[in-house]
């Protein structure tokens, strides 16, 4: 199912250090973006779809050159344009899931039990990020089945 960005409400707020985070990758990689998170303590930036081998960079010596500045692991993924599939298997990737429902206000993800596992993680934590970033960057509540 395919959602209209113009739709979603991006109600993702930018406190002083995401700010600061989004200056510099902007100004390493020369590629806007206004949504970044962390996610499974690796700080992710959604960019346009067109613009992610120019913010990775020539072997990814952009994405080295920020993680030695900010010592944290980068990762870029696209931004969530018509795909929220897409966008949550990129972002929960290396973890395979079963499958990805896109519905009005929710989104569900099934997968195996092993796979729960890591998605909700220990104390809850990553399944707390993740619904986070479903809540700021697409609108919507998070369910995992």
């Amino acid at each position: 199912m395919t959602v209209n960005l113009a739709k979603l409400q991006m109600t993702q707020t930018i406190d002083m250090r995401c700010m600061r985070q989004l200056n510099l990758f902007e100004r390493i990689t020369g590629v806007r973006t206004k949504s970044c998170f962390i996610y499974n303590r690796t700080l992710i930036f959604a960019v346009p779809q067109a613009s992610i081998s120019r913010a990775i960079g020539s072997q990814a010596e952009n994405i080295k050159r920020l993680a030695s500045i900010l010592g944290q692991k980068i990762r870029v993924i696209a931004l969530p344009k018509n795909n929220v599939k897409r966008f949550i298997l990129d972002l929960i990737a290396p973890i395979k899931i079963d499958s990805v429902e896109d519905y009005a206000t929710t989104i569900e993800i099934s997968a195996s039990t092993q796979s729960k596992a890591a998605l909700i993680g220990r104390n809850k934590v990553r399944l707390e990020e993740l619904e986070k970033i479903t809540k700021d960057v697409l609108g919507k509540e998070l369910r995992v089945i």
